[in-house]
Parts: structure tokens; sequence; C-alpha cells
């Protein structure tokens, strides 16, 4: 496999483009690719069974399991950026290790079922509160350390938008190349 085929199956969607200006109409794209994110996914994991949950989306990459078990974690953690940002002035915020993460036995070989009930709560909470949020607040921060820059909630709500597309990618991609569908 060549190293463009090995791109294209890391980044089916591409990488994320953040534009100039995110207008109302762009963020509300975001928000909604977001709201309906956990419907997406358990659709598409549902009737996978353990095998095919097992499957890595790309040679030495993650498997389904894994994927769906970092979307919980990846979008906890953003929710939790997002309250930091809120009520406190440009934190800096913890960074984790994902892909030791993504290593732990509860992402490894656990059933997918209570990621899948994480994301649908989590992402109620998170889409209530980004639909609250002022102009002003939508502009807040925070610093990522890892990107030593700062980070605005608008900003990474794009980022979380393309989070999900391209994780959802990376499993419907598979099941399309494996004709699982």
């Amino acid at each position: 496999m060549t190293s463009t085929e090995l791109e294209k199956l890391r980044y089916p969607i591409g990488q994320f483009d953040k534009p100039d200006l995110i207008t109302k109409s762009i963020l509300d794209g975001y928000i909604a690719t977001i709201t309906s994110f956990p419907e997406a996914l358990r659709k598409e994991v549902a009737h996978l069974t353990d095998a095919q949950l097992d499957t890595p989306y790309r040679p030495g990459g993650w498997t389904i399991r894994q994927v769906v078990h970092h979307c919980a974690d990846s979008h906890m953690n953003s929710q939790i950026r997002l309250k930091w940002a809120l009520t406190e002035d440009s934190p800096i915020i913890k960074a984790y290790y994902e892909e030791r993460w993504a290593e732990l036995s509860d992402s490894k070989i656990m059933p997918v079922e209570s990621s899948l009930k994480i994301l649908e709560g989590l992402h109620q909470r998170w889409v209530f509160l980004l639909n609250s949020l002022t102009t002003e607040e939508l502009e807040r921060d925070f610093i990522h350390p890892e990107h030593g820059r700062s980070i605005k909630i608008n900003e990474n709500t794009g980022l979380y938008d393309w989070h999900c597309r391209h994780h959802l990618a990376h499993i419907t991609e598979l099941k399309k190349r494996q004709s699982w569908e």
C-alpha cells in the first residue's frame, strides 16, 4: 500500500481546515453534526459482530471498537475544555495521550454500548450548552499545551464537527471496503 493510500485511509475526509471566519451558518452546521453524531455512530456499529468491531480501519490503525471508545473519551475531554473556557480566563487545558488511552482494556475489549450511551447523553448536554452561548462566549478560548496557542470555542466546535465526521468515515469506509453493508 502506498503512502498516499495510507494517508487516505487515515484521513478519509481530509484534515481539519479552519475557515478564516466562522459565521453563524457555519457554526450551526458544526452543531448539527455534533447533534446527529451519536445516532449516526450507533447506526453504523449496532449490527457489527465482535470480529468486525475488532477490525482495524487501516493497517496499524485502531479497531472500530477503539474508535468508538476514543470518541467517548475525546468528546468528554472537549466538553470539559469548553466548560473551562467558559469559567476561566484562557485556561491551559490538560492534554492526554489518546493513543495510550486507546490501548487500555476498556477501549480494546469492552463492548461499545457504554460509550454509545456516554455519547448520547454527553452530546445532548454539549449541544444544549453550545446553543446557549453568546457571540462573546463563542470567542472565549483555552490554551492547548501541545499546540501552544489559543483555541476559541467556535474553532474547537468546528474541530469536533470534523472529529465526528472523520471517525464516522473510518467506520463507513471500512464497512464499504469489507462489503459489510
